[in-house]
C-alpha cells in the first residue's frame, strides 16, 4: 500500500514537472565559437610593436654602457621568444586543420 502511494505521488510530481518544463521557452542556441580575429589583430598591430620598441631601447642602453655580452644574451633570448610566438601564431592559424587531420 505504501509503495502504491509512493508511485502515485512520484507520477503526479513527474507529470507536473514535465508540464512545467514544456512551458519554459527554449533558449537561443549557444554561439559556435569565439571571434578572436579582432583580438589577434589588436595584439599584432598595437602591443607587439610597443614591446619590440621597449626591447630595442633596453638593448641600445646596455650597448652604450659597454655590456655587449648582456645585449647578445638578451637578443638571443628575444629571438627565441619571437620564434615561440611565431610558432604559437602558426598553430593558431593551422590548428583547426591539424585537429581535423588527427581526429577524423
Amino acid at each position: 500500500m505504501i509503495a502504491m502511494e509512493f508511485v502515485d505521488t512520484a507520477w503526479t510530481t513527474a507529470t507536473h514537472a514535465l508540464h512545467t518544463l514544456a512551458l519554459v521557452p527554449v533558449a537561443e542556441p549557444a554561439p559556435k565559437g569565439i571571434a578572436t580575429e579582432n583580438i589577434v589583430s589588436f595584439f599584432a598591430s598595437k602591443v607587439a610593436p610597443i614591446l619590440l620598441a621597449v626591447l630595442g631601447v633596453i638593448f641600445i642602453g646596455r650597448a652604450s654602457r659597454g655590456e655587449i655580452s648582456k645585449v647578445l644574451t638578451s637578443s638571443a633570448i628575444a629571438i627565441v621568444g619571437l620564434a615561440f610566438i611565431a610558432g604559437a601564431a602558426t598553430l593558431f592559424f593551422v590548428g583547426d586543420y591539424l585537429i581535423n587531420l588527427i581526429f577524423e
